[in-house]
């Protein structure tokens, strides 16, 4: 790819007087990062580019049609209560899915709520839980919230690969659950099988749990995509939801397949405090469920027009020596190390300012001077935003060179 033609919207560097307010992030969590970032370019602009996105936009024209056939005269059978055991029919679906009895799957309010309810169920007070790094924030943000603590393993290497014996030289005596993702938040890399497998020999012979969350598991191809982790081990739990694989969110539809002892423990659990699961949302996702064609057909179709895309620039931005790292081969989500850039909050805040285009800052995910970048966007969307990174990459560089030229 030749040098992008530059959006020449750049004013000033990051970290500058016209920074929208830079400041350590401290305690800060990512969602109120981005929730204050949005309400400023809000402000002062009416594009926004939204390239923090972690899945595919929300199917609004599919999921109109589901409501319009599902719930005119008569309304779907699948409009039913989800009290007892969660909606029958999604439950159906996920056994399925999972090969699994019925038994073994718990409906959540979305994968949030499922890593709460795990921990709830399978820790006591003074209990640690061991967290991949760089990670979601939440999964350590949820075990501080109910007083557990925390330690962190490290995923290394261009492809954030784990090191199985690293996990085992981690394990403290209180360490009772491990916390990992696959595809990898933020940065969209793939476990192969050996090391799931390996984690869950090394969490059985030690007594601890290990939770892997599968939600951009379905970004993987069908044919190269491996067995869900709950299968490969007793030690191994599965949770996923609709919310990034189907752009969901808003169907709060998650759910736990573990094998039948720890289910019995988390599902009890469940129904002494769980009273959320909305009767309504999971109606619809079932339905979404029983149509698998038309939500992956829409998925795969946004990805095959926004890959060529990033991959023609993420393979500029090596070229230029803009970025270190690989490209993952599956997902919408990729994590850059930008050369000579360690404040990605400060350039993050920057690029919103001056362009209305927002990603996400490596220190939300305790990894500073990377930046996660969604590209399931539309074309025209993710070009614009990917060109304005580019022209705020190559302006810092020649801001630096000229900087040391002076000295």
């Amino acid at each position: 790819m030749s040098r992008p033609e530059s959006t020449d919207l750049f004013l000033s560097a990051p970290g500058g007087e016209d920074n929208i307010g830079a400041e350590a992030h401290g305690g800060e969590s990512y969602s109120h990062w981005v929730r204050k970032v949005i309400r400023a370019v809000r402000s002062e602009r009416n594009l926004l580019v939204s390239l923090f996105d972690s899945s595919v936009p929300e199917p609004f024209d599919l999921l109109r049609r589901l409501m319009v056939e599902g719930f005119s005269e008569p309304i779907t059978s699948r409009y039913t209560s989800a009290f007892d055991s969660g909606n029958p029919y999604v439950v159906e679906q996920l056994a399925r899915r999972y090969a699994v009895p019925a038994e073994q799957i718990l409906c959540t309010t979305g994968a949030t709520g499922a890593l709460s309810l795990i921990y709830r169920a399978l820790m006591a007070p003074g209990d640690r839980v061991l967290v991949e790094n760089p990670g979601f924030d939440l999964f350590h943000k949820i075990a501080e919230a109910h007083g557990f603590g925390v330690d962190r393993f490290e995923r290394r290497g261009e492809n954030f690969s784990i090191d199985p014996d690293e996990i085992a030289a981690r394990i403290g005596p209180k360490t009772r659950l491990i916390i990992l993702s696959d595809l990898h938040n933020p940065s969209g890399m793939a476990l192969d099988r050996e090391t799931l497998v390996a984690i869950g020999r090394i969490a059985e012979a030690r007594g601890v749990t290990v939770i892997v969350d599968e939600v951009y598991g379905d970004y993987v191809d069908a044919a190269l995509r491996p067995p869900p982790a709950a299968s490969l081990s007793p030690a191994l739990v599965s949770i996923s939801s609709l919310t990034k694989s189907h752009g969901l969110s808003t169907l709060r539809c998650g759910w736990i397949v573990a094998e039948p002892g720890k289910m019995r423990t988390i599902r009890t659990l469940a129904e002494e405090i769980d009273f959320g699961v909305s009767n309504l949302a999971h109606a619809v996702a079932a339905l979404v469920l029983e149509q698998p064609k038309m939500f992956d057909g829409y998925r795969m179709r946004m990805l095959a027009r926004a890959r060529p895309i990033i991959e023609s620039y993420h393979g500029y931005w090596l070229d230029e020596g803009l970025i270190e790292g690989a490209l993952p081969a599956f997902g919408c989500i990729a994590f850059p190390r930008l050369v000579g850039i360690d404040d990605t909050v400060a350039f993050s805040e920057w690029l919103a300012d001056r362009c209305g285009v927002i990603v996400a800052p490596g220190e939300y995910f305790g990894a500073a001077g990377h930046i996660r970048i969604g590209f399931a966007r539309a074309p025209a969307d993710i070009d614009y935003g990917l060109q304005a990174l580019t022209d705020g990459l190559i302006r810092h560089r020649d801001q630096r060179a000229s900087a040391k030229g002076m000295e």
